[in-house]
C-alpha cells in the first residue's frame, strides 16, 4: 500500500446509499458515491481527485467516440470477517492496464496515483463494500482518450477513472455455451490480449445471436481454423479432462486473465497436472463422449468460476456430467472465496489490505 501521495477530496452532500437494496444487486448497475478522476495533458498526469460519482462532458469529436482509444480492468475489494477491507491482486490489475495501454497507444498509469487513487476511494466508500456470501465491491478502473478532434492519430489528452458498485452473483446458474464457428472475436497479433473496449463492442453481436438460441455465451475459436478454443464469452476457458487442468495457453488473442493465473496456480499447489496448450473443439467434445471429461467453465473477475452445463457444437447440444461436490472447480472456488476472506492462509500474498 502507497501512502505518500494525499489526493484531494471532495465528498458527496448526499449520499445515495441509505436507497441501496443490497440483497438484491444486479450486476453493474448500482454505484458508490464517490469516483477518482486524473487527466494527461501536456506529456504528464495532473492532479488526481476524488469528486462525487456523476456525469462527465466530453465534445462530440471526442476521439475514443470516434476511434476507439478506451481500456478497462476489472477486479474486487473484499471485507473479512473483521470487516477489514482488502484488494485481490490489484498489482497484477495495475500491470494488466498499462499493458492495455501501451497496445493502445496511451500513457501508462503511475502505480502511485493507481495504488493510492484506489485505496484513498475505497476509505471513503467503505460502507458500500457488501460482506454477504458471493458479494463484493466491483471496482472498473478505465482510461479514455479526451482529445475533441477528428484525425486518426493518437490522441494527446487521456482521462483515467475509477468507479466502484456493490456486487453479488454474476450467474446463478451453470451456463449454456456453444462453440463460435462464424465469428471471431480476435486474431493472432490483434489487441485480443488487451482489455480495450472494441474487443467487446465487437463480440455483442454474435453472442446476441447465440443467446437467442438459448445459450448464455460462446466459446470463441481461433481466427483461422474454427478449430482451437480461445476463450469463453468474456472469461478463460478452462476443462477438466481425465484429472488434468487443461486451458488455452495464451497468446496474443487471449486475456491473460488474472482469476485464470489464480486457479491454475491453486491447482499446481495441489498437485494437479496443469496443461496450457491448443485444445480443440474436438478433443473436448471426444472427451466428452468417452466420459473424460470431467467438468468445463469459465474463470474471470466478474463471474470468479462460471460451471458450464452445456456445450453446443454443429446444431447439437452436449450435456457435461453434474459436478460432485469435491469437483475441481468447487474446491478452487471455496479456496479462493476463503483467502479472500481470510479464513484460509494466503501464502502468495494475493490480497492487499487497504
Amino acid at each position: 500500500m502507497i501512502d505518500t501521495l494525499t489526493i484531494p477530496t471532495k465528498r458527496t452532500t448526499a449520499s445515495r446509499l441509505s436507497q441501496v437494496d443490497f440483497d438484491h444487486l444486479d450486476f453493474g448497475k448500482t454505484f458508490s458515491d464517490h469516483m477518482l478522476v486524473v487527466d494527461y495533458h501536456n506529456g504528464e498526469w495532473q492532479e488526481p481527485q476524488i469528486v462525487p460519482f456523476g456525469d462527465m462532458t466530453v465534445s462530440p469529436a471526442n476521439s475514443a467516440l470516434h476511434y476507439g482509444q478506451a481500456i478497462f480492468e476489472g477486479m474486487k475489494a473484499y471485507k473479512n470477517e473483521q470487516g477489514e477491507v482488502y484488494l485481490f491482486r490489484p498489482y497484477d490489475n495495475l500491470h494488466r492496464l498499462n499493458a492495455s495501454a501501451e497496445r493502445m497507444c496511451m500513457p501508462a498509469v503511475p502505480e502511485e496515483i493507481f495504488m493510492q487513487g484506489l485505496t484513498q476511494l475505497l476509505r471513503l466508500d467503505s460502507e458500500w463494500i457488501p460482506s454477504f456470501t458471493g458479494s463484493s465491491l466491483y471496482i472498473r478502473p478505465f482510461m479514455f482518450a479526451t482529445d475533441g478532434l477528428l484525425g486518426v492519430r493518437p490522441s494527446d489528452s487521456y482521462r483515467f477513472m475509477i468507479i466502484t458498485s456493490p456486487v453479488g452473483l454474476y450467474y446463478n446458474k451453470p451456463l449454456r455455451v456453444r462453440f463460435e464457428e462464424k465469428y471471431v472475436r480476435s486474431a493472432e497479433g490483434g489487441a485480443g490480449f488487451a482489455k480495450n473496449a472494441g474487443n467487446y463492442g465487437a463480440a455483442m453481436y454474435p453472442t446476441k445471436l447465440a443467446q437467442q438460441d438459448g445459450y448464455n455465451q460462446l466459446i470463441w475459436t481461433d481466427a483461422s481454423e474454427h478449430r482451437y478454443v480461445e476463450e469463453s464469452g468474456t472469461m478463460n476457458a478452462v476443462f477438466v479432462i481425465d484429472g488434468r487442468i487443461i486451458t488455452p495457453a495464451l497468446s496474443s488473442s487471449i486475456l491473460d486473465g488474472i482469476t485464470r493465473r489464480s486457479v491454475l496456480q491453486l491447482a499446481r499447489d495441489w498437485d494437479i497436472p496443469v496443461e496450457e496448450r491448443k485444445v480443440s473443439a474436438i478433443e473436448i467434445l471426444a472427451a466428452q463422449a468417452d466420459g473424460t471429461l470431467q467438468e468445463a467453465f469459465g474463470v474471470g473477475t466478474a463471474a470468479t468460476i462460471a460451471p458450464i452445463a452445456v456445450i453446443g457444437y454443429q446444431g447439437e447440444d452436449h450435456n457435461l456430467p453434474e459436478r460432485p461436490a469435491d469437483a475441481f472447480s468447487n474446491r478452487v472456488s471455496a479456496a479462493l472465496a476463503d483467502i479472500r476472506s481470510g479464513n484460509a492462509p494466503d501464502p502468495h500474498n494475493w490480497m492487499v489490505r487497504v
